[in-house]
């Protein structure tokens, strides 16, 4: 967590600016709702400034600086870019970056209505996206897993939640998961953390993603979990259909994986209405949705 006395306020960006790139210091700055590993702070009409403030570590903001270069070209949605780097000094003894901007209502606050549209935009940008990765990519970590081997994260937020009911279903769609093949092909470029603060929305449809601080190579199922995650219910077989390249098993991983995102979101909201640090109300209705949707599309 960032250091109890070093509060990020719009000043501090400023000053920030004028001391390492003082020709964007004269740009407008506006904090930014949300964020968890890091504050965002949008910096005229084309920029936005993240500061590291949760994350442990730099890695996650020193990844996207490296990798989301060669991505974000060949990608059909906008993606943040990083165009400077700030680097951690007195004023602020962590990593920060300016990137560009990318528009839109972060998923959590509003609502997909166009929802096939959204399905083939969703399952256009995971086929660009879910190429063999070069050697030297970010490996896995707990992001990207096979799901006998997240087990105790799964277990973790299924004693937290109430289930309301659907619990002995919430195990069930985990077991056949953790049950399911691994993936056995090359190591693929994967997001990794598809959830609805991480993807924008403009005309009722996705229009861009964010957050990339989880990028590794590896399995492309943690992805296909988005399928449930973020679109309506009668858009799910369709974005399947449009994606083309998952078998049984990816399916049958993607799945349950999606049971462990939306649990996630709902203890987030539930922490959030109890308000509880880091908790995130808006969070709740969109992993109860979530987890219903995964409840009532099986795919297999």
């Amino acid at each position: 967590m960032t250091d109890p006395e070093i509060q990020i306020t719009a000043e501090l960006v400023r000053d920030l600016l004028q001391e390492q790139h003082p020709d964007l210091a004269g740009l407008t700055v506006r904090e930014v709702a949300g964020g968890w590993g890091n504050q965002m702070w949008r910096l005229g009409d084309e920029l936005a400034v993240r500061m590291q403030r949760m994350d442990p570590t730099p890695e996650l903001q020193l990844k996207e600086r490296r990798w989301l270069p060669v991505l974000a070209p060949r990608l059909p949605l906008p993606v943040p870019v990083p165009v400077r780097s700030g680097e951690p000094s007195a004023r602020f003894p962590k990593h920060w970056t300016v990137m560009t901007w990318v528009p839109g209502e972060p998923l959590d606050l509003t609502s997909i209505s166009r929802g096939d549209h959204a399905a083939d935009t969703l399952a256009g940008f995971l086929r660009a996206l879910h190429v063999e990765a070069p050697a030297g990519a970010p490996a896995a970590s707990d992001f990207g897993a096979h799901p006998k081997d997240s087990t105790d994260g799964f277990d973790h937020f299924f004693r937290a939640v109430d289930l309301d009911g659907v619990a002995d279903e919430v195990r069930a769609v985990w077991d056949d998961a953790v049950a399911a093949p691994e993936w056995e092909g090359p190591p693929l470029w994967v997001h990794g953390d598809l959830h609805p603060a991480n993807v924008v929305v403009s005309d009722g449809t996705l229009s861009g993603v964010i957050d990339f601080g989880a990028l590794f190579a590896g399995d492309p199922a943690w992805d296909l979990a988005a399928a449930w995650v973020l679109l309506p219910e009668d858009a799910v077989a369709r974005f399947f259909d449009a994606y083309a390249r998952a078998d049984d098993a990816a399916i049958r991983r993607a799945r349950g994986l999606a049971v462990v995102k939306s649990l996630f979101l709902v203890l987030m909201g539930q922490n959030g209405d109890r308000g509880l640090p880091g908790g995130k109300p808006a969070w709740g209705p969109a992993g109860r949705a979530a987890l219903d949707r995964v409840l009532k599309c099986a795919m297999v």
